[in-house]
């Protein structure tokens, strides 16, 4: 040692070294102490006490965890190795060099070793040209160890904390999607940016209108709207890109999928969709659906619950695009054969040289199927005379539940129902006390094994009526609560539309959840929410048969 107490090698060849300096927040470093200055500081002052070595390069590695050692600088430092430029390695510490207690032991032990590379860790007073002791071999791969631990111990903090900032609902992603911004009071928090909601308004409303995913695209680079890409660069966001550089990013039918099949514009943040095995393998994996962590309404919607989930709908089906065309049929995707389910296509017949328009079973080309061919105007007619009456069928509904929401029968039904369910559960909690009872019974000796098993098993099938009698009470207050307030959302969409003038895409898929086709130019329009008008009805027909409705005669026609 010198008068410094530092290891000196009796070896006179003169070294090339080169600094390797490492920083990153991940694995919990302090900045104060383990900055890349104090770090570079520390290193020369005590390279330059040592005699025969010379700094020849320097490498940073800079927000890059200790955890896997496939690091950029440290690459090119082993570059340099291979190469012969460097025979020289130093470092703060052994936790700057790595903290995979594997990777690091292969390269102090076997790769540095064999390529005749001298290693310096300065804090750990470590240089592998002096001479070693016993105890070297020991502490060294025990350091390691526990740089190791000490990253694993990191790693699991902070994805626990990042999974409990997920459960609160709290935006975690490095910028935020098209549509928002990062709110500047609170960088977990989602604003509305509206320039961008609007493009994302319009990219819903033209998908309901009919309009492709490609179509879609096309139009908005014709009006030359700016692509997600690119609005985050100008707002001077700092982005990686695929794209050449000076090629302006387009928009494209798979942006306006993702945009699209996104529950983040009705207010969902989904995170956490990719992982990594542990703290080692950086390499990243997809997730399973149902392991995402879902935060409901957790910012403002931009899109309403009803477009997105229509939107989504239409993706699923069959509307491909007629060439020359910018949005897809009136009736496209909507359509099925009655006998074969197969989709109908649309056929165009020319007859005194005027067109008729038509729509065939798919299948009847293969001969697996009839035609089932009925014409465009005859379905137009047919589509619009069946949904106007049933909105008037709905109207009537809704003024059916104005009426009843008038009575008191709600509330007296309610309060009876409250009633039969403290009731059941008084009864639940008096069978649990027995079957503790009962056991207390057996072991003082009052019944024998054969009672108190035959007993056991009376209780747990009282216990087993009783608590299914409770659900059966809880869903029948969920169904009169069912028939009033915001649960009836769907006869507004109805609402909406009365008395239209004409018969339009929007109206189709919004009112209508399919057309099956019968040989003989028989149609069968299938409404939307049929399950709630079900509902409805199943309601004022129970009204009806406790309080008879004498006053309404909409409502006996209805029931």
């Amino acid at each position: 040692m010198n008068k410094n107490g530092l290891l000196t090698s009796t070896d006179e060849r003169t070294w090339k070294c080169a600094l390797y300096l490492r920083l990153s927040k991940e694995d919990g470093d302090k900045v104060e102490s383990d900055s890349i200055t104090n770090q570079r500081e520390l290193i020369t002052n005590y390279i330059n006490s040592l005699p025969n070595i010379t700094i020849v390069s320097e490498r940073i590695d800079d927000g890059f965890s200790g955890a896997s050692f496939d690091r950029p600088s440290f690459n090119a430092m082993m570059d340099d190795i291979r190469a012969g430029r460097v025979d020289c390695v130093a470092v703060k510490d052994l936790s700057r060099f790595g903290r995979n207690y594997t990777e690091a032991g292969k390269y102090l032990e076997n790769v540095f070793p064999f390529m005749g590379v001298r290693f310096l860790a300065v804090n750990d007073g470590i240089d592998s040209a002096a001479k070693k002791s016993y105890g070297d071999n020991i502490i060294i791969p025990f350091k390691n160890l526990i740089n190791d631990a000490y990253c694993r111990d990191i790693s699991v903090k902070i994805r626990s904390q990042l999974e409990i900032k997920r459960k609160k609902g709290d935006f975690i992603g490095s910028f935020a999607v098209f549509g928002y911004l990062k709110d500047d009071n609170h960088k977990n928090r989602l604003v509305i940016d509206e320039y961008a909601a609007e493009v994302v308004r319009d990219i819903f409303k033209w998908k309901i209108d009919g309009m492709s995913q490609q179509g879609i695209a096309d139009r908005l680079n014709t009006l030359g709207v700016l692509s997600p890409y690119e609005y985050k660069r100008s707002l001077g966001l700092r982005l990686s890109t695929s794209f050449k550089q000076g090629v302006q990013a387009k928009w494209s039918a798979v942006a306006i999928g993702r945009i699209l099949k996104d529950e983040i514009y009705v207010g969902t943040l989904a995170q956490g969709k990719t992982s990594t095995p542990n703290h080692k393998v950086r390499k990243k994996y997809q997730k399973a659906k149902e392991d995402w962590v879902r935060a409901v309404d957790s910012h403002e919607p931009i899109i309403t619950r009803d477009d997105f989930e229509l939107a989504n709908s239409l993706l699923l089906k069959d509307m491909r695009i007629a060439p020359n065309e910018t949005t897809v049929y009136l009736f496209s995707g909507m359509l099925k054969c009655a006998d074969c389910n197969e989709n109908m296509i649309r056929k165009t017949v020319t007859n005194g040289g005027k067109k008729y328009l038509y729509y065939v079973c798919g299948n009847s080309k293969k001969g697996s199927c009839k035609s089932h061919s009925v014409s465009e105007s005859l379905l137009i007619e047919s589509a619009a005379v069946s949904l106007q009456a049933h909105i008037d069928f709905i109207l009537d509904i809704e003024r059916i539940l104005n009426f009843i929401d008038t009575l008191p029968l709600k509330r007296d039904e309610i309060q009876k129902l409250d009633k039969q369910i403290i009731r059941k559960k008084e009864d639940i909690e008096r069978i649990k006390g027995l079957k503790v009872s009962l056991y207390e019974n057996m072991v003082s000796g009052v019944i024998d094994e054969q009672e108190y098993a035959d007993l056991r098993k009376r209780y747990n099938t009282q216990l087993d009526e009783a608590e299914r009698a409770l659900l059966t009470l809880g869903s029948e207050i969920d169904g009169i609560l069912s028939c009033k307030g915001e649960k009836n959302f769907w006869i507004e969409q109805f609402k909406a539309h009365h008395n239209f003038s004409e018969l339009t895409r929007k109206i189709v898929v919004t009112l209508i959840d399919g057309i099956t086709v019968y040989e003989g130019n028989r149609i069968e329009i299938i409404p939307k929410y049929k399950s709630n008008l079900e509902t409805v009805l199943n309601f004022i027909h129970a009204v009806d048969s406790i309080m008879p409705l004498d006053n309404a005669e909409t409502v006996k026609e209805a029931v």
